[in-house]
């Protein structure tokens, strides 16, 4: 049920006043440091004017995004499916759907997936890329 969820994310659209972008467009990019993630970025640095960025991100079973900081953006996640644990400075944190996460710019913060893999929306202020 939770995958079925996720795959209405993966399915779905952004919708603006000046356009829609539909999701299944959009290719799933390889994280370019973290094996086993990967990224579908749905609104970018560029098309925001650096303001913030949203992406769906999926983390194969047992796989992480290392302990790592973001000088400049506060970053969100919304567990969409899956479970996992998250180390936000410090405290660790369950992962399951409908829990949201925020880590403030500076903080250090990994994502670690469970044996079913994690499915997440990832928000960031400024945009991240």
């Amino acid at each position: 049920m939770e995958k079925e969820l996720f795959e209405k994310f993966n399915n779905g659209e952004l919708r603006l006043p000046c356009n829609t972008k539909a999701f299944k467009d959009i290719a799933w990019s390889k994280h370019p440091t973290f094996e086993g993630v990967e990224l579908k970025h749905i609104i970018t640095s560029k098309e925001t004017g650096g303001t913030f960025s949203y992406h769906l991100v999926r983390i194969a079973p047992n796989k992480s995004i290392k302990n790592h900081i973001h000088e400049t953006q506060l970053e969100t996640h919304e567990i969409i499916a899956g479970s996992g644990v998250c180390i936000n400075d410090g405290i660790k944190l369950h992962y399951v759907p409908g829990v949201i996460s925020i880590m403030p710019a500076k903080v250090p913060h990994e994502v670690n997936a469970g044996d079913e893999g994690l499915y997440m929306f990832a928000k960031f202020i400024p945009a991240l890329c």
